[in-house]
């Protein structure tokens, strides 16, 4: 795996530990070098505050460090927060070229062999952007091959049911519930991480600003989420020839 890059594209610090941290400790645990972009640096999260921004960029390196991380870069736009007016230098508020832009710079100087953002299946509008944006860059860029990280359908609905009871002021229960996730049948990829499940929770630890999604699930609905990588392969997208050979179970093949 020696010069094998894979580079994950995301919007806010949390969202490569929460959303692909054990996709980055896989990657890096089979030799490849990693790489994590971060459109900002989550100014809009819980707590809020004049110094949540720098509170969180020293998170995300943290976590990065122990996910294996080679290197971090930043694209200096601001959260744009769940709702409401997005100003001009938000990621939402930007313009999507500007955006685009950013994310292909960063891609341009690391060419990696594969891309993986966000599904953004929770609807949270900044997902939305950089996933369009990442992978609107990695084909400019000719990035051999790109996917998205899922969340599953399935365990989405049972997360819905669960925080209904236990959160029932998070904003993103609100959502369409049919509409939340990947559809299992659309993920492509499905990886075995359960042997980086330690290293996962203790990079999930170090982003204490923020609640983690992942907070007061029961053990197997936790275990679900963590010990595998779901993915669905947009680019080069899966043809009916294919179909006998999904999912795939191997980032490398």
């Amino acid at each position: 795996m020696d010069g094998f890059q894979v580079q994950v594209v995301v919007a806010h610090p949390d969202d490569e530990t929460f959303g692909c941290g054990s996709l980055l400790l896989h990657a890096a645990a089979a030799g490849a070098t990693t790489s994590v972009v971060c459109a900002t640096r989550g100014e809009a999260g819980e707590g809020g505050g004049a110094h949540l921004g720098a509170i969180r960029e020293r998170e995300l390196r943290e976590a990065a460090r122990l996910l294996g991380v080679d290197r971090v870069d930043l694209l200096g736009f601001t959260d744009s927060g769940m709702s409401g007016d997005a100003a001009e230098d938000t990621l939402v508020g930007a313009p999507f070229e500007r955006v685009v832009a950013a994310v292909r710079a960063a891609v341009d100087a690391v060419r990696p062999d594969v891309l993986v953002t966000l599904d953004a299946s929770d609807s949270h509008r900044d997902h939305v952007r950089i996933r369009d944006a990442a992978i609107q860059a990695a084909r400019a860029a000719g990035v051999p091959r790109v996917y998205l990280a899922c969340l599953p359908r399935s365990l989405m609905r049972r997360w819905v049911e669960h925080m209904r009871t236990e959160r029932p002021e998070m904003e993103h229960l609100d959502a369409d519930v049919a509409a939340l996730g990947t559809p299992d049948d659309d993920i492509t990829t499905v990886l075995d991480a359960a042997g980086h499940l330690p290293a996962r929770e203790r990079a999930i630890a170090v982003h204490a600003s923020q609640t983690s999604p992942y907070e007061g699930l029961p053990a197997d609905l936790r275990r679900a989420f963590l010990a595998d990588v779901h993915l669905r392969r947009v680019h080069p997208a899966p043809g009916p020839d294919l179909d006998g050979d999904l999912p795939e179970t191997s980032l490398f093949a």
